[in-house]
């Protein structure tokens, strides 16, 4: 019987990472399924679900030589797959800000209690080391309807933070 994991790999960025681990999983007979890979400041991070025969233990002593080698720290749990029973995404939010503590908790709060399931969310900080500006692109599903969300929206961005709410029209078929 086979059985899912979620692995997490995290290291400094340089070429060959996803080459070298999805080489290794294959070599070991696993099956990925849906997959997060990114750099985040000088470090190269993996969220990667995958199908395999064995142990979790199994698992780890497969990626133990590669991730070694590369100098990741490695994670594994195990899950439930659940592919193909997700929400898709209806909405897309865009907020620009001037860098400073809580600005993702107040967004992301304001926007959860009108309703937003986030399901994709990446941030970057640009500018410069004296004038940061924090750039949040969320993807989600408006439970509530948009309108709350802008509503949100509207409170939040009154202190010197912008943000674009588009709706996302997605055709499944």
């Amino acid at each position: 019987m086979t059985h899912w994991y979620m692995l997490t790999l995290v290291g400094k960025d340089r070429p060959g990472i996803v080459a070298h681990v999805s080489a290794a999983l294959f070599d070991g007979g696993c099956n990925l399924g849906e997959a997060s890979m990114m750099r985040l400041g000088g470090n190269f991070t993996i969220m990667l679900m995958v199908q395999y025969a064995g142990t979790i233990k199994g698992l780890d002593d497969l990626l133990e030589p590669v991730a070694d080698s590369l100098g990741l720290h490695r994670h594994i749990d195990r899950i439930e797959a659940e592919l193909h029973h997700h929400l898709e995404p209806d909405v897309r939010i865009t907020v620009y800000g001037a860098d400073r503590a809580g600005i993702v908790a107040r967004i992301t709060g304001a926007l959860a209690e009108a309703g937003l399931h986030i399901l994709d969310m990446e941030t970057s900080v640009a500018g410069s080391a004296a004038k940061p500006i924090y750039i949040m692109q969320i993807e989600g599903h408006a439970a509530e309807g948009v309108e709350a969300l802008r509503s949100a929206l509207d409170v939040v961005t009154q202190d010197g933070i912008e943000a674009q709410l588009e709706f996302i029209e997605t055709l499944i078929g």
